[in-house]
């Protein structure tokens, strides 16, 4: 089965089409893991490094992982708190997977600025 996934190769593209699936080959569950989200504190403008972790358990559908990157590349330049990008992602996440939000759980770590590191897992 050939599938084409528009994201590929066109990070920051106008074909962007945001968080791409392809058909569950039989796994139960799925946990992506990425130290690559940066998103700007939307009362500083400084920016924040996350750890981002999203976990679900497929039906249909996976995640394809380079459209999650590309996804995850969006917020660098965008002012989010933890708390809040953690429950846009896992919305976004559980939207394109047609799953009910408890079923996908994201954490987010914040790395430690100021002596503080913050978790949001929603």
């Amino acid at each position: 089965m050939a599938q084409e996934f528009v994201a590929l190769g066109h990070a920051g593209s106008d074909s962007y089409a945001g968080l791409e699936t392809f058909p569950n080959p039989g796994v139960e569950t799925v946990s992506m893991t990425s130290d690559e989200l940066t998103a700007v504190c939307p009362i500083t403008g400084q920016p924040d490094f996350y750890v981002a972790t999203i976990e679900y358990t497929p039906r249909e559908r996976c995640l394809e992982s380079k459209s999650l990157k590309l996804y995850l590349a969006r917020f660098r330049d965008q002012g989010a708190f933890c708390e809040a990008l953690a429950v846009q992602i896992r919305d976004d996440v559980a939207a394109v997977l047609e799953l009910e939000r408890p079923e996908v759980h994201v954490t987010l770590v914040q790395k430690a600025r100021g002596g503080i590191s913050i978790t949001a897992r929603a």
